[in-house]
């Protein structure tokens, strides 16, 4: 529980108004799509595992041992030795390609299957998303994108943001400016939450997106396909700074003042929801 007062910072950048999931959660950010083949044999699928969009590795490993009822950590374990086809980047981390939808599982099904088909998967619907447009596509390449897919994925309060959202990701690193963004301090401390401290901020961490500037080494999450359709090419705009100042109104600037008009919005709202719960 955090128990310093949330910081008002005059380059606050990403305040927004929805938790990231759980295992055991109640949000869900998106029906995860569909995936109409069994993951081993031939067998009519026994059940099905649902993987929400956003969801983190061990969050997805987690669901996966349950799923199969394995011991806790077993598909985990599993990871390094499935022999899953990751981009070379990726250094055997399967973060950000274990593709949400929803999988069939038969009597046959095991970690290592599992895994290898979400890794297959995401390869499959990822390599479909093109190059990326405009400017950007001599900026990054197709494992950074799934990086910043990962960033809009957390950071979106709904589809129809996401691609202003990653022109904002795109436009800070053309402009040398640290991305500031409290989700990849989230990944860097496993928790989500809505309240940043000055101290959080501080943390030496390669996820710290504040006081290091670029994208993190790795994705924080495993985007759905419009997050990476957002990546691919966002929304044109000239924004620098957005705030979710309450469900449903996310507000995006390339004004500072304008940004810090609208983050005292959103801690005055936060300060009244504290105090009326």
């Amino acid at each position: 529980m955090q128990t310093e007062t949330p910081r008002r910072s005059t380059t606050r950048l990403t305040r927004r108004g929805r938790v990231a999931m759980t295992v055991t959660g109640a949000v869900v950010a998106a029906t995860a799509v569909a995936v109409p083949l069994a993951l081993a044999g031939e067998d009519e699928a026994n059940q099905v595992l649902t993987i929400p969009e956003g969801w983190r590795s061990g969050q997805v490993y987690e669901a996966v041992d349950k799923a199969l009822d394995v011991p806790a950590g077993t598909t985990k374990k599993a990871a390094p030795k499935a022999h899953l086809k990751l981009p070379g980047d990726a250094g055997g981390n399967a973060e950000g390609y274990l593709f949400p939808a929803t999988y069939p599982l038969s009597d046959e099904s095991t970690p290592q299957s599992v895994l290898s088909y979400m890794v297959g998967t995401a390869n499959k619907r990822f390599g479909g998303s093109g190059t990326t447009a405009g400017a950007e596509r001599k900026t990054v390449n197709p494992y950074q994108r799934v990086i910043i897919a990962s960033i809009v994925q957390a950071e979106a309060d709904n589809k129809e943001d996401m691609g202003r959202v990653a022109r904002v990701i795109y436009n800070r690193l053309d402009h040398g400016m640290p991305l500031q963004m409290d989700s990849t301090i989230n990944y860097a401390l496993g928790r989500s939450t809505l309240d940043t401290t000055h101290d959080d901020t501080k943390i030496n961490n390669p996820y710290n997106t504040y006081a290091r500037k670029g994208l993190p080494p790795t994705p924080i999450g495993n985007p759905g396909e419009q997050a990476m359709r957002a990546a691919t090419s966002p929304t044109s705009g000239d924004w620098l700074y957005f705030v979710t100042v309450k469900p449903g109104d996310t507000r995006f600037t390339a004004d500072l003042g304008e940004q810090e008009k609208n983050v005292a919005e959103f801690n005055k709202n936060q300060a009244k929801a504290k105090k009326d719960g």
